[in-house]
């Protein structure tokens, strides 16, 4: 039998409202921690001066545009769209009470239009942004009061969009405020490990009750968590290393652990302990947390590995710096590609968890180069995304219950970690460079064509990846 992807399989793509949108300060949107870093996630977080203009303000104007990208999402075939709400916009300090119908107004124009084309939005309440308000008047997800402000939030869009979003997200990549706590936690970039994880503890009781209210507000909705998974494999096979991929996988998985069980794991009680944490748990955060998420999404870009050898040199261009796999090869940036791992971090999860699996962000960022006859051929991304998508339908065989596939930047948008526009992931260019310049023209690449090949036939149109040399060094 010829394995193929199930007939109901979301195909699509991901985007992040603080990535395309622009429109940063109209029709009433406030400040956001994503616009108080307009060099990006890996740029220190500023005081913006009022009249400053950074390239994130007018991102990819999708705020203006998504009608004419939404076609082009359906001339793909999208079945799906993961986008993001902008805090924002709804609150745009964060406590009000009242929300802010223009921007209620445009999430039920953008979901109309979705809609029209049969295209199924996936919503993620927070994605790397909140009110920039809250971070200056209480300190952000430090301060306890958050949660209070994020379940008003999260309730007033469920009640909102009850009848047109049926798959929700809480936090995209919570697990990244290990590494860049002002980003989603609203915190200083030199807090305390301890402050780290209590910002987390409470974004962890903030997810959970969510997941209470659009059980109770939309019950035939599904919702899920949102974590960074870059799998780690040990560097060598010493039981120093076997043991050190155990510590660095736990990392990531905890926030899956927590949110998909109910309850902290119980290897955190010793990292607790070693780093002398002490969390504000209460009986009723407790209890909150055992509203558990109905699917697990996670974004995949690389595997990583382990070793206690601290002189092996790391890679560059990401956030969380890994160590270098030799049999791998890398991409512009530096993060290495590896195909099977998305096979093997499927099959760990299903294996651990139980419940469906969602892939909500993968891709390639390259520079892509415009011929003299117009056409963008990127091969590479075609490629890259060719043999992930084998080794998902591998999975599957394996017998992993997966949603869906969005991949990350279906068109091209500003960087998250550096702001840029360069570094390209999308099926379709966006005439915008790091400057600002262009004309925002929006062109088809040769992956379009291709992508929409594959979401046609099911899958049936991968090519089987090539036999390369295993060491790759």
């Amino acid at each position: 039998m010829k394995k193929q992807f199930p007939n109901n399989f979301l195909w699509g793509g991901a985007l992040a409202a603080n990535q395309v949108e622009g429109a940063h300060q109209i029709d009433g949107k406030g400040l956001s921690t994503s616009d108080m870093q307009p060099h990006g996630v890996i740029g220190h977080s500023i005081e913006r001066n009022l009249g400053d203009f950074h390239i994130k303000d007018i991102g990819i104007d999708f705020y203006h545009r998504y009608p004419e990208d939404i076609a082009l999402f359906a001339e793909m075939g999208f079945k799906c769209l993961r986008t993001s709400i902008a805090w924002t916009r709804i609150f745009p300090e964060g406590d009000e009470e009242i929300p802010n119908e223009n921007g209620l107004a445009f999430y039920d124009r953008l979901f109309d239009e979705m809609i029209k084309y049969n295209i199924q939005p996936l919503i993620t309440l927070s994605h790397f942004e909140m009110p920039y308000g809250l971070v200056k008047k209480y300190g952000g997800w430090g301060n306890r009061k958050t949660i209070a402000f994020f379940d008003h939030y999260a309730r007033t869009v469920f009640e909102r969009y009850q009848h047109k979003v049926k798959y929700w997200l809480t936090f995209n990549e919570i697990n990244m405020s290990l590494f860049s706590c002002f980003t989603s936690a609203g915190l200083p970039e030199n807090s305390k490990i301890q402050d780290i994880y209590q910002a987390l503890h409470y974004q962890l009781v903030a997810s959970a009750n969510a997941v209470k209210a659009c059980h109770e507000i939309i019950p035939d909705a599904k919702i899920g968590n949102m974590v960074a998974a870059a799998p780690y494999y040990p560097l060598t096979c010493h039981p120093d290393d076997i043991l050190e991929s155990l510590k660095k996988n736990r990392e990531w998985l905890f926030f899956f652990d927590v949110q998909a069980r109910g309850y902290y794991p119980s290897y955190m009680t010793r990292l607790f302990k070693e780093k002398n944490i002490t969390l504000d748990i209460t009986d009723e955060d407790k209890i909150a947390l055992k509203e558990t998420i109905d699917f697990l999404s996670f974004s995949y870009y690389m595997s990583s590995c382990a070793t206690t050898n601290l002189e092996i040199i790391k890679t560059s261009g990401n956030i969380i710096n890994p160590v270098k796999n030799p049999y791998l090869s890398s991409s512009e940036w530096g993060w290495q590609i590896d195909p099977k791992g998305i096979r093997y971090l499927l099959n760990m999860l299903y294996d651990r968890y139980q419940k469906p699996l969602f892939i909500v962000e993968n891709g390639l960022g390259a520079r892509d180069v415009i011929q003299d006859d117009g056409s963008i051929i990127d091969d590479y991304r075609i490629k890259y995304l060719n043999d992930h998508l084998f080794q998902i339908r591998e999975a599957i065989e394996d017998g992993v219950q997966l949603l869906g596939y969005t991949s990350w930047g279906p068109i091209d948008l500003v960087s998250a970690s550096t702001a840029e526009m360069s570094k390209r992931y999308g099926f379709i260019y966006v005439d915008r460079d790091d400057q600002g310049n262009g004309t925002l023209e929006r062109r088809r690449k040769k992956s379009f064509n291709w992508y929409k090949a594959v979401i046609s036939s099911h899958g049936n149109t991968l090519q089987a990846p090539e036999v390369e040399n295993e060491n790759n060094q």
